[in-house]
């Protein structure tokens, strides 16, 4: 019985480590003020594939047969109807949208800008089709997804076509306490690559950061702490400790029974 009493005594002491506690960096803790000396640089985005594009084409015409409308996705929807009404251009798996009585235009890597400028080309040359067509062109479906020590994991959509970092975590919840704000992994699709980036959340070049603005379809991932994963191997080590006290006093009972 001695022996069941010492080992009751002493596993609990396997659950107590000692170590230093680190301080956990805030957001923008390094950042000075530096009000009225940056100007904001917002990068202009550029078409994915599976990105869903908004399209609008208008122009001068006032003939019937060179009506801007033939260049237009007809978006009307059954009355009462629940069913998503999506009037864009979905970029296939080659980079390419299949443009009404235009046929096939290369997107992947171009910027709205020269998206509109190459349609534009071609509804006036060689042959001009419209008369001083305007292009507009808008993202139908950015959103960036963001995991790990997040208080709200999942997937963000954005109505705009602008998202910093900063704003992406605040629409989470936020980072919970055992998240590491210094070294928040992005991972991008860029010009048919992925790519992996890291941003320092409380540093002073935050903004200056490549990764600060988002773009369409970037995953966010929040690593835990060192404290976190400790804990979780704490938590592993109590549940496998109990256990063993459980099978231990089982076999003291059993002992005292057949002794």
């Amino acid at each position: 019985m001695k022996f069941f009493r010492f080992l009751l005594l002493a596993l609990p002491f396997a659950l107590i480590s000692c170590g230093t506690q680190k301080m956990v960096p805030y957001y923008l803790e390094n950042v000075t003020d530096t009000s009225g000396m940056e100007s904001v640089k917002t990068p202009e985005l550029r078409i994915q594939k599976n990105d869903m594009l908004s399209i609008q084409v208008y122009s001068l015409s006032t003939k019937p047969e060179l009506s801007d409308a033939l260049y237009n996705l007809p978006c009307n929807s059954a009355a009462g109807s629940t069913a998503a009404n999506v009037c864009g251009f979905l970029v296939d798996a080659a980079g390419n949208i299949e443009y009404p009585r235009l046929g096939t235009i290369h997107a992947e890597g171009l910027t709205k800008q020269e998206l509109a400028a190459e349609i534009k080309k071609r509804l006036t040359q060689p042959v001009e089709l419209l008369k001083d067509p305007i292009v507009i062109i808008r993202f139908l479906n950015f959103r960036i997804t963001i995991l790990g020590e997040i208080a709200q994991a999942g997937t963000l959509a954005v109505a705009g076509e602008r998202l910093t970092i900063l704003e992406a975590i605040g629409m989470a919840g936020g980072i919970t306490e055992y998240g590491k704000k210094n070294t928040v992994k992005i991972i991008r699709e860029n010009s048919g690559k992925r790519e992996v980036g890291y941003i320092d959340l409380s540093s002073k070049d935050i903004f200056e950061s490549p990764y600060y603005n988002l773009i369409q379809n970037d995953i966010v991932l929040v690593e835990p702490t060192k404290q976190k994963i400790r804990q979780a191997e704490q938590s592993q080590i109590a549940q496998r400790i109990s256990l063993a006290l459980g099978i231990i006093t089982s076999a003291a009972v059993i002992y005292n029974l057949f002794k």
